[in-house]
């Protein structure tokens, strides 16, 4: 099965099974479609120093400062020039609201729990822990994240801190 999760920012598949699916280096991602607040075109990051490297910066989102994370540097892949496809997408991890910036927003995707199995074991230590689960569809494979692991407090709390 899945590794079952009792942070409050943990993903585990609902229900429902629904996960928002987006790319990063042609690869599918997903996190589960509960803790998404909204999906923006990329725009404006207030950069903040001595931030963690895959903490962008903050965004004013309606009156809210929302901390920024790049899921490419956050996963130590190569950078990429943000581009007209490039999303941040507005989740809710706890009791906090986090930008993640992505290449691409694909889709929303049911995925049955029995179709979605453990992350290999060589994929759960170190920064590859935030990995949950990978779901089958098909010949697809969708790497499913937890939003509470990903984002990490610490650098959040940072961030904010920084900001202030």
């Amino acid at each position: 099965m899945r590794q079952e999760l009792d942070s409050g920012g943990g993903d585990k598949a609902s229900e429902n099974g629904q996960f928002l699916t987006f790319t990063l280096q042609n690869e599918e991602y997903g996190i589960e479609i509960l803790r998404v607040q909204e999906i923006k075109g990329f725009s404006k990051i207030t950069p903040i120093p001595n931030a963690p490297s895959f903490v962008r910066g903050v965004m004013n989102l309606r009156g809210t400062v929302v901390p920024i994370i790049d899921l490419r540097a956050r996963f130590a892949m190569t950078e990429k020039e943000y581009d007209q496809f490039t999303c941040i997408i507005v989740v809710n991890v706890g009791n906090r609201v986090v930008g993640l910036v992505v290449d691409t927003v694909s889709d929303v995707l049911n995925i049955p729990n029995d179709s979605i199995a453990d992350p290999p074991e060589l994929a759960t230590s170190g920064d590859s822990s935030c990995i949950t689960g990978m779901g089958k569809l098909g010949e697809r494979i969708v790497m499913l994240l937890d939003t509470g692991r990903l984002v990490g407090v610490e650098a959040l709390i940072e961030a904010e801190t920084t900001a202030a």
